[in-house]
């Protein structure tokens, strides 16, 4: 494939990731690590809704969330998910399918400590997904949890990642008159070897 290179240069996708996202760090306005996250429900209808990608791993891509939210319910479910990360200021995309696994030991531990403590007691106080009366009902559940758990709260059990073992890894940057340029990065299983295909735009 001697056209794959400049940006779509090498072999491992998760190197290449990682690059368009550093990349995409200086350029883009806002959380240029966002990414819509799709799932779906027990009935096939999909879902979809922007998270905060926190790592790319050597394997894996991961996220953080509460594990009673419905994105976590859909999940648990399928054991599967996708995702585009997408930069206008680059104008590239990356889109990821894949099967889900908790990460819910020692690594979220530490990702947990790390955030600011108003995030680990809103982390606490919020029943993600579920009806709220109304914005004052949250704030008092915020002051009861900080008096409960004060200035150095654990990681709740129901809060905690996923990690989204990529089958297919596709990169697209934007081309002359519509005629992008796609790679896509595809395996059988998530221990596989890639098969890399150029894609039409």
């Amino acid at each position: 494939m001697g056209d794959r290179d400049g940006i779509f240069a090498g072999e491992d996708p998760f190197a290449i990731a990682r690059q368009w996202l550093e990349t995409a760090t200086h350029s883009e306005p806002n959380d240029a690590n966002a990414i819509a996250l799709s799932t779906v429900d027990a009935t096939g209808l999909p879902n979809v809704r922007m998270v905060l990608l926190k790592e790319i791993e050597q394997d894996a891509f991961v996220f953080y969330t509460n594990y009673e939210s419905q994105k976590a319910q859909e999940i648990a479910h399928s054991g599967k998910a996708a995702f585009v990360l997408h930069w206008k200021s680059l104008a590239r995309q990356i889109r990821v399918r894949g099967l889900v696994s908790r990460e819910d030991g020692p690594i979220a531990d530490a990702y947990y400590k790390s955030r600011s403590l108003k995030s680990r007691i809103g982390a606490w106080a919020s029943r993600q997904s579920r009806p709220l009366s109304s914005r004052s009902a949250l704030m008092a559940e915020v002051a009861k949890v900080t008096l409960q758990k004060g200035v150095d709260p654990g990681r709740p059990p129901f809060w905690g990642g996923f990690r989204i073992v990529p089958l297919e890894v596709e990169f697209w940057s934007d081309g002359a008159y519509r005629l992008h340029d796609r790679f896509r990065w595809s395996r059988k299983t998530t221990s596989g070897p890639w098969e890399i295909t150029r894609l039409n735009p």
